[in-house]
This record gives C-alpha cells, sequence and structure tokens, in this order.
C-alpha cells in the first residue's frame, strides 16, 4: 500500500484486516468493534465513505469481489456469519446476502473471491472445521454448498488457485478443458490441504505435512510469470513453508522459507508472484524472494 499513510480508522476495537479494492482506489477494514468501514483513497488523502452494520461479533476478515460484478465486498465474523455487501447508487451499501445461521456452528476465519473467471463464488473457512461456497446463480439467488471432510479441529484460512492454473494441462492427474477450479486450506490439525473440483464434485487432492502446529494461513501465489503451481504457509510453529507442486509425478516439493521462533500469522503474494510478504508475532512484515539457487532471503529495505 504504497503512497498510504498512516490514518485513523474511526474503529473503536482492534482492527483485523484492511483491504484495498482491484483498482486500490477503495479500502475496506474490520475490526473487533463488529463494523466494516469503507474509505475511498487518493494519493496521501483518505475519505471516510460508509460504516457496514450486521455483524454480531468481531469481524475478521474482508474481501473486495471483482469490479466485472459490481462493487461487492465479503466480511466474515465470529457470529458464525458471512455478509456479502453491495454498492448502490449514491454510495449506498446493502447487505446482498447473509450466509444462513446453520451454515456453520463457529467463527468464520477467512474468505476467498474464486477468480472471475469462475464466476461469483466465496470460498469460507471456519473453526467448526468445514468450507463452504456462496455462489451468486443466473437467477440472481445465492447457493451454499461444503467442500467434504475439511479439517478435523478448525479451519483458518482459505486461498483459490490461479484459474489459468500452471502446468494444469499437464499435469498427471488430468485436468479439464478450461478454466481450473481448485483451492487450498489451512488448519489446527497441522495441514494444509489442496482441493480441487472434478466431474464428481469438490474433492480433497492432497494434504501437505511439514507444520507441527496450528497452520495460521495459506496463500495460492498469483501464476503471472511462475511456471509452476505454488502456495506458502504459515504456522503457529513459527515456521514458513513454500509448496511447489511437481507436476512429473504429482505432489508437493516443501522448501522452509524461515523458522521465525514466533508464531507466524498471515502470508501474503505480491501480484505477479514473485515476493511473499510476511507478517509475525513481534509484529514485523517481512519481504522475501526465492534466489537463482532456489533458496528463499530476505529482501533487506
Amino acid at each position: 500500500m504504497t503512497g498510504l499513510t498512516n490514518f485513523e480508522s474511526g474503529h473503536t476495537d482492534m482492527v483485523h484486516d484492511a483491504q484495498l479494492d482491484y483498482y486500490g482506489r477503495r479500502l475496506a477494514t474490520c475490526s473487533s468493534d463488529r463494523t466494516v468501514k469503507v474509505f475511498d483513497i487518493v494519493g496521501d488523502h483518505h475519505t471516510h465513505l460508509a460504516d457496514l452494520r450486521g455483524h454480531e461479533g468481531p469481524v475478521w476478515q474482508v474481501s473486495w469481489g471483482h469490479p466485472k460484478y459490481g462493487s461487492i465486498l465479503a466480511s466474515c465474523s465470529f457470529d458464525h456469519r458471512v455478509i456479502i455487501w453491495k454498492e448502490g447508487q449514491g454510495n449506498q451499501w446493502q447487505q446482498a446476502y447473509i450466509t444462513p445461521g446453520n451454515l456453520h456452528t463457529a467463527s468464520v476465519n477467512s474468505i476467498s473471491w474464486a477468480p472471475y473467471e469462475l464466476g461469483l463464488i466465496l470460498a469460507c473457512a471456519s473453526s467448526d472445521g468445514t468450507v463452504s461456497l456462496v455462489e451468486y446463480k443466473a437467477d440472481g439467488s445465492w447457493e451454499t454448498t461444503k467442500l467434504p471432510g475439511g479439517h478435523s479441529v478448525g479451519c483458518t484460512a482459505v486461498s483459490w488457485a490461479p484459474a489459468n492454473s500452471p502446468g494444469a494441462l499437464v499435469s498427471s492427474k488430468q485436468a479439464p478443458a478450461g478454466p481450473v477450479k481448485r483451492l487450498v486450506t489451512s488448519g489446527c490439525d497441522n495441514l494444509v490441504k489442496v482441493w480441487r473440483y472434478g466431474e464428481l464434485g469438490w474433492a480433497d487432492e492432497e494434504a501437505l505435512t511439514g507444520h507441527t502446529d496450528w497452520v495460521r494461513d495459506a496463500a495460492w501465489a498469483p501464476s503471472l510469470g511462475l511456471p509452476k503451481n505454488t502456495i506458502a504457509s504459515a504456522g503457529q510453529d513459527g515456521q514458513v513453508f513454500v509448496w511447489s507442486e511437481r507436476l512429473a509425478g504429482g505432489g508437493w516439493e516443501r522448501k522452509l522459507v524461515c523458522d521465525f521462533k514466533v508464531p507466524v500469522w498471515r502470508v501474503s503474494w505480491s501480484t505477479t508472484g514473485s515476493i511473499l510478504a510476511v507478517s509475525d508475532g513481534n509484529n514485523a512484515v517481512t519481504l522475501w524472494k526465492e534466489s537463482l539457487d532456489g533458496l528463499w532471503q530476505q529482501i533487506t529495505q
């Protein structure tokens, strides 16, 4: 978020997430004060546009939909629910959809919009161990489905693979023509799981082991300029791994980026997928890049 200076958000409790929209012109924030706020960003200036209220607990994450579908924002909360907000005329925001009370039985910790090529689909990860999908249908309704199984304890994060998954067409597992539907999730069972949508629906494709404690976050790298599928994961154990999919025999190869010796909360890729940002328990954010010899090195700023 270069060019954006610190500013007073107006939240009355801890801020858990802040996300810029596709064009970098809007910022959404969410907080333990149960609200979502939307700001207009122009250079170093920001203007408060809206307070979105509807959650009954701390709001953990916000996620912008692709502008192809209008101005859409999703939020997830400790109150077991996800709210999808849509902007109408004159900056009036409305609740376009709220997930039913029985969809999740515990906190919804993470949300992620699918690549726009797949349609308007939101994946949701919950402390009840399950992952749900909320999809906008042609008739204007929203449909919810659950991935089979999930994580045996809680699910902490969810992230979509790029629709034009690199190497998908030469994978040993015959990939369907057209956009690829794949997800990665992380859980309190110390696992990173890869999911794929095929002829029989969603299936748990691979469970990646290596973490020795809760996996706090997992992020699938954008495929711009990357010849392979790549996932980053961050753990309560202090370790950050980068996983690369092997095309020949299938499976994933694990590389340790760093052992931070403190819990690591979040990992986030640059838009080209070449730089990894890591947020750790010491309130530090570091940037990492893979060197020519395949080792991950910190970029000093």
